[in-house]
C-alpha cells in the first residue's frame, strides 16, 4: 500500500523524543511502532504549549476545581499555573490548534501524553497540584474527541497499530 493512503496520526511531541514537555523532558523516545510510523510518515507531531507560545520548560499547569477538558472548552471550569496564573485562554486556543492541524492532515487518530491538562485522554491532574490523578480528559484531547478523532494514550499504541494494520487489509 502507498504510504499517501496510510492513516495519518497526530502525536504528542513529547512522545518522539522531544523535550518539550513543561519540566524540559520527553516521554517516549525510540519506541518501535511511533518510529516505523515515522518512517511511513503517518506522523503529525504537535506540542500544543508550544503551538500557543509557551516556553519550555514552563510552570506546570493543572485544571482547577475538579474540571475536565470538556469543562474548560464549555467556559465551566479553568486552567491555572501551579502559581496562580490563570492560562485558560492559552490552553483552549491550543486545543483549536490541533484540532485544526489534524483536520488539515486527514488525522482521525491521535496518540497523546496521558496525565496532561492538555494532552491527557484517559486521565489527568485533580487540580490540587499534589500529584492525584482523576479519570478524565485534557483540553486538547476533548476539542479533538469533539472533532471525531479517536485517541489513544502512549500506553495504549500497540492497540491503535492493531487498529490501522485491521483497517488497511480491508
Amino acid at each position: 500500500m502507498a504510504s499517501h493512503s496510510r492513516s495519518k496520526i497526530l502525536v504528542s511531541a513529547c512522545l518522539l523524543g522531544q523535550a518539550v514537555r513543561y519540566n524540559g523532558t520527553y516521554r517516549l523516545a525510540g519506541h518501535e511502532i511511533l518510529a516505523r510510523w515515522q518512517q511511513e510518515a503517518r506522523i503529525v507531531a504537535l506540542c500544543p504549549e508550544l503551538a500557543v507560545g509557551f516556553p519550555t520548560p514552563r510552570a506546570p499547569v493543572e485544571i482547577a476545581r475538579g474540571g475536565d477538558g470538556a469543562d474548560v472548552l464549555a467556559g465551566a471550569a479553568r486552567l491555572f499555573e501551579n502559581g496562580g496564573r490563570d492560562v485558560t485562554d492559552l490552553y483552549s486556543a491550543a486545543a483549536h490548534i490541533a484540532v485544526a492541524r489534524a483536520v488539515a492532515a486527514g488525522c482521525r487518530y491521535a496518540v497523546l501524553t496521558d496525565g496532561s491538562p492538555s494532552c491527557g485522554s484517559t486521565f489527568i491532574y485533580d487540580g490540587s497540584f499534589s500529584g492525584a490523578t482523576k479519570p478524565g480528559r485534557g483540553t486538547t484531547a476533548a476539542a479533538l474527541a469533539a472533532a471525531g478523532i479517536v485517541m489513544f494514550p502512549e500506553s495504549d499504541i500497540e492497540r491503535l497499530d492493531l487498529v490501522l494494520a485491521s483497517e488497511e487489509r480491508t
